[in-house]
């Protein structure tokens, strides 16, 4: 039975990136009443090219965030106190996808090739990978020319890079949407190259795990996000249907975001929320092993905790 309004707690999430399926989970929560059933009144707020999430949560813009875990921690060494609480994406959906014709095979091939990578802090494991593989980044023929992608497949399409940077339920169908057939195309999954980072975590402020109530909705918030991750996964249709309904740009398509949905719940994979250390244990090597410009200089303390799945746990 629903709360009373009066009686619920209101929590705002900050997704990472615009309305679209990598989200679904969340609308499909507040669509079904998962949080409502739960006392909370969730207010989700898209993001994009211009919102950085954890600049939103700094200013008291939002109570939850969806990040990647290479930029929290990276925003939580500088000083913003970021906590990952759950982890839905139990893996990485991060690839570099390459022009057949351009003879790459292996990433030994990467060498005196062009390469398109995201910035704003999606390039930390990329820095990485190249710095495991000993190439340099600044061009030349022992190392490789990087260029700033925008979000967009274009430098692939128009031959200016060699490789460019995709997500496995994103910008690799729309290279396909694009014309270039599959087997023209060769894909390295960061998650196969041992460099993967976790991608959407939800992340909120250290101080307010001290308040057992934030605890206590954050646990909620978590468990009824899940169930809609749940229900996405075994009607990956209804819920493109329900991200498409919360599109306000209209920019989304029904197949595109039918596939999303359906790759996306590949990374889910079935979690429910808790993280693995070793996967966060992992990400804290890849960002740290970036040669003479690591992301993060030290291991980070208190960058995560179990407390909020634990209490979920206990409710369940």
């Amino acid at each position: 039975m629903p709360a009373a309004a009066q009686d619920m707690t209101p929590v705002t999430l900050q997704l990472k990136w615009v309305t679209q399926g990598q989200f679904a989970g969340y609308y499909v929560a507040q669509e079904k009443g998962y949080y409502e059933d739960a006392g909370l009144d969730v207010t989700i707020k898209p993001g994009g090219p211009d919102i950085a999430p954890e600049q939103v949560i700094a200013g008291g813009g939002a109570d939850v965030i969806v990040d990647w875990m290479p930029a929290a921690l990276a925003a939580r060494e500088k000083g913003l106190p970021l906590v990952n609480i759950a982890q839905p994406f139990e893996k990485s959906g991060m690839e570099l996808t390459c022009r057949k014709e351009t003879g790459i095979e292996s990433p030994e091939d990467f060498k005196g090739k062009t390469l398109g990578v995201w910035f704003s802090g999606n390039e930390y494991p990329f820095l990485s990978w190249m710095s495991k593989l000993g190439l340099s980044t600044e061009g030349g023929p022992d190392g490789v020319t990087v260029i700033k992608q925008g979000f967009n497949v274009d430098p692939l399409i128009q031959k200016q890079a060699d490789c460019i940077s995709t997500m496995t339920y994103n910008e690799y169908w729309q290279v396909i949407d694009a014309g270039i057939p599959e087997d023209e195309l060769v894909v390295f999954k960061y998650e196969d190259q041992g460099v993967a980072t976790l991608e959407d975590g939800l992340y909120v402020l250290e101080e307010d795990l001290a308040d057992p109530a934030k605890v206590e909705a954050y646990a909620k918030f978590v468990d009824a996000s899940m169930k809609g991750w749940a229900y996405a996964a075994e009607n990956p249709d209804e819920a493109a249907e329900i991200v498409l309904d919360n599109d306000m740009t209209g920019a989304q398509t029904e197949q595109h975001q039918q596939r999303m949905v359906r790759e996306i719940n590949k990374l889910v994979d079935g979690s429910d929320g808790t993280l693995d250390v070793s996967a966060a244990d992992n990400t804290v090597n890849v960002l740290m092993s970036g040669g003479s410009d690591p992301v993060i200089t030290k291991k980070p303390e208190g960058a995560w905790v179990s407390t909020v799945t634990d209490k979920m746990k206990e409710m369940n």
